[in-house]
């Protein structure tokens, strides 16, 4: 009886496993069309590229081998011209500060801060649009 058991819980966490698995494949789809649509928007305006900094866990800036755009204007976030996301906090140290930082992507959440420690959560989508909001000079009401 106790093989049954635990052959059952054994099915059960790969059943849940799955469940998650497809559930966070879904959110990643969903955020990557988001972050299509921005690259997409931003190209049609002309907003130029830029060379992405990051910031060392133990503070300092750190160029990187990455051009693109800043999804947070305190330039913690951005995304390249395939839509790829990076978070752009990095280990830094020696290596980094000679021969720049670098970034590898991201699946993007829809949810950026989920789970954070300061608790300051926003939906890929409100970041988008406030961003757009931001690069077009209008006022973030």
């Amino acid at each position: 009886m106790t093989s049954d058991w635990a052959a059952q819980r054994r099915e059960a966490a790969r059943v849940h496993e799955a469940a998650l698995a497809a559930a966070r494949a879904t959110e990643q789809a969903k955020a990557q069309a988001l972050l299509d649509g921005f690259v997409a928007e931003l190209q049609a305006r002309g907003v130029p590229q830029v060379r992405l900094v990051a910031s060392g866990y133990s503070g300092g800036k750190y160029r990187t081998n990455v051009t693109g755009w800043y999804l947070r204007a305190n330039e913690s976030l951005a995304v390249d011209a395939e839509a790829r996301y990076y978070v752009l906090t990095v280990p830094g140290g020696l290596g980094a500060r000679l021969r720049g930082a670098e970034l590898t992507p991201q699946a993007p959440p829809l949810i950026i801060g989920r789970g954070g420690r300061d608790g300051e959560q926003m939906d890929l989508a409100d970041l988008i649009a406030v961003r757009l909001q931001e690069l077009s000079g209008e006022s973030a009401d």
